[in-house]
């Protein structure tokens, strides 16, 4: 019997890579997505194989390809779909935030999950699972995170809904919002008392790791899930 086909957007670096490992351990053949070099990831993760495609998702017709591509390159539709794809900017007070820099988040964060999330929405396999990740920062406001937790809050909308209409097919939808991640995207402008402060709003005193995070969106993907649907799932280490 053939294993069932996850694609994962964003699916190289972070919890990108960590999800497409998880994904493969739990018995899935795993197709991802990079924007311009292909990493250097393995053809194969034990019994199951994994396949990298060049997609920018703010692009719909690339992102419509990579369906078809992996439906032919796989043998079948995508049986669960992780739109993790998204971008990160230097964190600042909205009287000062650079309006390029809010649009570029935008045309990633909420045009390019737009995109995905669509594409998903005709593609994923009937009875199959959409994961979108957000972050916590939509419950837990911070100094100079409302740029970007307002593009990963327009996503949980996004999943909202998806979560109505899709259920006639028995497609579940879940976000999840990881706290603070250790991760390129969460390190990028941040100085050590920032991170600090990040590891403080749990009580553990520190932050996530990609691997926990994607042992959630495995777990999400799988049929141990098969009663969650329409939820926002937060490993955060009790941040909120």
């Amino acid at each position: 019997m053939s294993n069932k086909i996850a694609l994962v957007f964003g699916g190289t670096r972070g919890i990108g890579a960590a999800c497409v490992q998880k994904l493969a351990e739990g018995g899935f053949d795993v197709a991802y997505t990079y924007v311009s070099s292909a990493p250097n990831l393995p053809a194969d993760i034990g019994s199951s194989r994994t396949k990298g495609y060049a997609v920018d998702i703010c692009q719909p017709a690339q992102v419509a390809q990579v369906f078809a591509d992996v439906a032919r390159d796989f043998g079948s539709a995508p049986a669960c779909v992780v739109a993790n794809a998204g971008i990160n900017v230097p964190p600042g007070p909205m009287a000062s935030f650079n309006p390029e820099d809010f649009r570029k988040l935008v045309e990633v964060n909420i045009v390019g999950a737009f995109n995905v999330l669509s594409a998903a929405a005709k593609n994923v396999a009937d009875g199959g699972t959409v994961i979108g990740l957000t972050t916590s920062m939509v419950r837990h406001a911070v100094p100079g995170g409302g740029p970007y937790t307002a593009t990963k809050g327009a996503v949980e909308g996004m999943l909202r809904s998806m979560s109505k209409e899709l259920a006639a097919r028995k497609v579940r939808v879940n976000g999840v919002a990881p706290g603070p991640v250790d991760t390129d995207l969460f390190r990028a402008g941040k100085t050590d008392e920032v991170k600090a402060r990040s590891a403080a709003m749990s009580p553990f005193n520190r932050i996530g790791t990609p691997d926990e995070v994607a042992q959630v969106v495995a777990f999400l993907a799988s049929d141990k899930a098969s009663w969650i649907h329409g939820q926002i799932i937060q490993p955060n280490g009790g941040m909120v």
